[in-house]
């Protein structure tokens, strides 16, 4: 594991842009869970936009139906069609689980994953035997892949195997959308008054995992030292563009997750200067390091609660995006290609 760990701080450190090789585009085929439409995998919907303009010429599969045995029998056979169709150089699951299993059994060119988090973390909500199942899923799909991308070191520290071709990338975050506003504009477009101290919690779909319990359990601690607190909290379904304006019009991000491989809506609160208070969960202690005024706590309310109300006695701004450069969309694409580049050998490729 150690040889693993080594080998993703030496690749995060490498900071050139991919030099130009002969060849044609590299073709990938990306693979998501869910429906197409929607909010749900929107970072890893962006990331894909982000490498078409770089030059990959990019398909995506989404596996509408991880459970049902004659829809998945259907979903085979759509798959088969495409790579027979797209003829890709690659397959880059974007989750584990069934997706990146069922990706391991039908695609026939190297294949590339991302392990996200609750993919290869327990999920204290589900059923224990659905949690290990998942788990298995992932491990077993590891086995078969050319690389793999962990989102953070403490998730690729739960791989069994293929230490050696893992590598630690961060999701990425878009620094174009989001950016720091002026927190006065932002609220009046959500209609927020100017008053108000505003904590946001991203509860995801799976409220348990993010601890939504004890985050309202934390404002509830702050509200006695501070007075009343608008708690606002994100369900997975909010647009985007619309998180970009929330995260300007609130005054801290509250996280209380028991698992995470390295929360998004951290990276991009950080884009947009706004101060978090979070216990010490994935890779939110590394994220932080540098950022004023910010805080990791106990994963007790008290303590949260404590953060919570000194955050908000004085609200300002933190200094976050100037600590985004290696979690930045640009980056972690660039990096992605080079790692694409490496699965194919040298005799790939132009973008």
């Amino acid at each position: 594991m150690s040889d693993m760990v080594g080998m993703a701080v030496s690749y995060e450190d490498r900071q050139r842009d991919p030099a130009p090789l002969q060849g044609r585009p590299i073709r990938v085929l990306y693979l998501f869970p869910g429906e197409a439409e929607g909010s749900a995998m929107i970072f890893a919907k962006k990331q894909v936009e982000a490498m078409r303009e770089v030059g990959v010429v990019a398909e995506t599969f989404c596996l509408a139906s991880r459970t049902d045995l004659r829809s998945l029998r259907r979903e085979s056979a759509r798959l088969r069609g495409l790579m027979d169709s797209f003829r890709p150089d690659l397959v880059h699951a974007q989750y584990g689980t069934m997706t990146a299993f069922f990706a391991s059994l039908i695609a026939t060119v190297p294949l590339v994953i991302t392990f996200r988090g609750s993919d290869l973390n327990p999920a204290p909500s589900d059923p224990w035997i659905r949690s290990a199942l998942r788990r298995w899923l992932s491990q077993y799909a590891a086995r078969k892949a050319a690389r793999i991308i962990c989102v953070s070191e403490g998730l690729a520290r739960r791989l069994w195997w293929a230490g050696d071709r893992a590598v630690v990338l961060p999701s990425g975050v878009d620094t174009n959308l989001f950016v720091p506003r002026s927190r006065s504009d932002a609220r009046q477009e959500l209609g927020w008054p100017e008053q108000d101290r505003v904590v946001l919690f991203n509860a995801g779909l799976s409220p348990a995992v993010k601890r939504l319990d004890l985050a309202q359990a934390a404002v509830n601690e702050a509200v006695k030292e501070c007075g009343p607190i608008r708690f606002v909290t994100l369900d997975g379904r909010v647009p985007h563009s619309t998180v970009a304006t929330m995260l300007n019009g609130v005054d801290c991000l509250l996280l209380t997750s028991d698992w995470e491989g390295s929360p998004t809506i951290v990276q991009e609160a950080l884009a947009c200067n706004l101060p978090v208070v979070s216990v010490d969960v994935g890779d939110v202690r590394e994220r932080l390091a540098g950022v004023v005024p910010s805080r990791i706590v106990e994963r007790k309310p008290q303590a949260l609660g404590k953060g919570l109300a000194d955050m908000l006695a004085r609200p300002v701004r933190s200094n976050g995006r100037a600590w985004t450069a290696l979690v930045a969309q640009d980056h972690i694409v660039r990096k992605t290609v080079d790692l694409y580049r490496e699965v194919l050998g040298p005799k790939r490729v132009a973008c």
